[in-house]
């Protein structure tokens, strides 16, 4: 059974960093894809930055310059370099990840950005 657990959430000032990690296990079947999610209260879930399996990446604008997602094959795990935080930036993450078929989603990190 696949799980996909994220991790690395917490408060920080504006202007601050922040580290994602989302450790899949599970499968021995290649991630097509990576992708973080995010969601403030009362919007809609919107895709923030995904990454293939080759290693090409894109990014949501308003994130462009700031943050950076990487992966690590071997471990399983993508992660989501947040840098230069800002408050509209507060929201629950979520990792998805596409395993043939399947479409796997964690349980959310929550990230706080105060002013």
């Amino acid at each position: 059974q696949v799980q996909v657990v994220e991790s690395g959430g917490g408060l920080v000032q504006a202007g601050g960093s922040l580290r994602l990690s989302c450790a899949v296990s599970g499968t021995r079947i290649s991630i097509n894809v990576m992708r973080w999610y995010r969601q403030a209260p009362g919007s809609q879930r919107e895709l923030v930055a995904a990454i293939i399996s080759g290693g090409n990446t894109s990014y949501t604008d308003s994130v462009k310059g700031r943050f950076t997602i990487s992966r690590d094959n071997v471990k399983n795990t993508v992660y989501l370099q947040m840098n230069n935080l800002r408050p509209d930036d507060t929201a629950v993450y979520y990792c998805n990840v596409r395993i043939l078929l399947g479409s796997y989603w964690g349980q959310g990190t929550q990230v706080t950005v105060s002013s």
